[in-house]
C-alpha cells in the first residue's frame, strides 16, 4: 500500500516529499512485521509458517526492495501516465551470465540476512519444538539458494548463445 500510495502521490500529485516520506514508510512496515512476530513467539506461540515468511520478507525486502520500487516505478509510469517502457536489451554470452551470477549474489545476501533473522527467532524462541517451523524455512531456503546457484552459474558454463535471426539482423548502434 505505501508503495503505491508513493507512486500515486509521486506522479499524480506531483508531492515529492511525500512520496518520499510513503516509502520510507514501507521500512517502517517491515519493523512492525518484525517486531510484532518476536512478541509474539515472546509470548509463547509456536512458530508458524507466518513468522517464518516474515524472516523471508524481510530479507528480501532489505536485499530487494530498492529493485522493486523501481520497477513498481516504471510500471505505474507506463501504465497509468501512457509512458514508453523502458527498453529492455536482451544479454547473451558473458554479459548474460555475469548478470544471472550477479542476481545470485543478491539471493545470497537476502539468504544470509534471512538466515540470521530466522536463526535469531530460534533462539529467541529457546525451545527447539516450537521453532520447528523456522528451522524448516531455512532448510527450504537453502535448497532454493542452491538450485539457483546450480541454475545461475549454468550460464557461465554453458553461455546463453544469441539467437540466429538476431544475429542475422543488422544492429543499429
Amino acid at each position: 500500500m505505501f508503495v503505491i500510495s508513493g507512486l500515486f502521490t509521486r506522479y499524480v500529485l506531483k508531492w515529492k516529499m511525500a512520496s518520499v516520506c510513503l516509502f520510507l514508510c514501507t521500512i517502517l512496515a517491515d519493523l512492525i512485521l518484525l517486531v510484532v512476530s518476536v512478541v509474539d513467539l515472546a509470548h509463547g506461540q509456536t512458530a508458524k509458517l507466518s513468522h517464518s515468511l516474515a524472516a523471508v520478507y524481510i530479507a528480501v525486502s532489505v536485499v530487494y526492495g530498492r529493485r522493486m520500487i523501481q520497477w513498481a516505478d516504471h510500471q505505474f509510469v507506463h501504465l497509468f501516465l501512457k509512458m514508453p517502457r523502458p527498453k529492455k536489451s536482451l544479454l547473451f554470452g558473458k554479459e548474460h551470465a555475469k548478470h544471472e551470477r550477479l542476481g545470485w549474489y543478491r539471493h545470497l545476501r537476502a539468504w544470509t540476512i534471512g538466515q540470521g533473522i530466522l536463526l535469531a527467532m530460534v533462539w529467541f524462541v529457546g525451545d527447539m519444538s516450537k521453532a520447528k517451523e523456522l528451522l524448516m524455512m531455512a532448510g527450504r531456503w537453502t535448497l532454493v539458494l542452491v538450485v539457483d546457484f546450480v541454475w545461475s552459474f549454468s550460464y557461465t558454463v554453458w553461455p546463453r548463445k544469441e539467437p540466429k535471426e538476431i544475429l542475422a539482423k543488422p544492429r543499429n548502434w
